[in-house]
């Protein structure tokens, strides 16, 4: 369990600290950026974690064509693990952030 935490904890530092450096960059707020990273990390963290995907399926019909052996077709398989979960709530509090900012309790200046 301290383990898990521990992995969510440093997905967490690690989505906040490049959104934070893509904020500087772009010279906007932070929480004006969460909710588009989240989507970005979550998405990205999903497409690693999952398997049987478009790519395994070309990869796998690329390696019938050279060498005439038919390989098994996988499904797609979503695999969630730590990582994800940590991406999935980087989103939903950008979301909340987004929400506030768009509804002017979190003034835009």
């Amino acid at each position: 369990m301290k383990k898990n935490m521990i992995i969510v904890l440093f997905t967490l530092i690690i989505e906040s600290g490049l959104t934070f450096l893509l904020a500087s960059l772009l010279s906007i707020r932070f929480i004006e950026i969460m909710f588009f990273a989240g989507v970005a990390f979550s998405a990205v963290t999903i497409w690693f974690s999952s398997s049987g995907g478009t790519i395994t399926k070309f990869i796998d019909s690329e390696t019938s064509a050279r060498t005439g052996l038919k390989t098994e077709r996988k499904e797609f398989k979503l695999q969630p693990n730590y990582v994800v979960f940590a991406s999935i709530l980087f989103l939903i509090i950008g979301l909340i952030f987004f929400i506030l900012l768009l509804t002017n309790v979190i003034p835009p200046a």
